[in-house]
């Protein structure tokens, strides 16, 4: 069976994954925005000097949100490929893949709050 959507390697299926990424990163907003906060939280466990385990933790919710905001460029992108005009099930779609990454972004500021709010906590008393 020849598919003209399938990678020929693994190089090819490297670069088409780092395009998609980059391709998110160029159009959607708000993963620019989490990418800020990703790199103030990195910031922030560098000065206050973060466990391992706290490291581990902050680096697989910094990878989820991102995650998920992909996913959510993907289920945007096929509902506007597969139709233009308004319909109610394209929008619950869209609704429920954006609010995905609204709890995963809840989440993260969750743990943020766990893991950094003690810290700044000492520092002030």
């Amino acid at each position: 069976m020849n598919n003209k959507w399938k990678n020929q390697n693994f190089i090819s299926a490297l670069k088409n994954a780092f395009n998609g990424i980059i391709y998110t990163f160029k159009t959607q907003r708000n993963l620019k925005i989490q990418l800020v906060i990703s790199i103030i939280a990195i910031f922030a466990g560098i000065i206050f000097k973060i466990s391992i385990l706290e490291w581990a933790i902050v680096t697989v919710i910094i990878f989820m949100v991102f995650f998920s905001e992909l996913l959510n460029t993907v289920v945007e992108t096929i509902v506007d490929m597969i139709t233009t005009e308004y319909n109610e099930n394209a929008k619950i779609a869209k609704d429920i893949s954006a609010g995905a990454v609204t709890l995963v972004s809840f989440a993260s500021v969750v743990i943020g709050i766990l893991i950094f709010l003690p810290k700044i906590l000492e520092i002030i008393y």
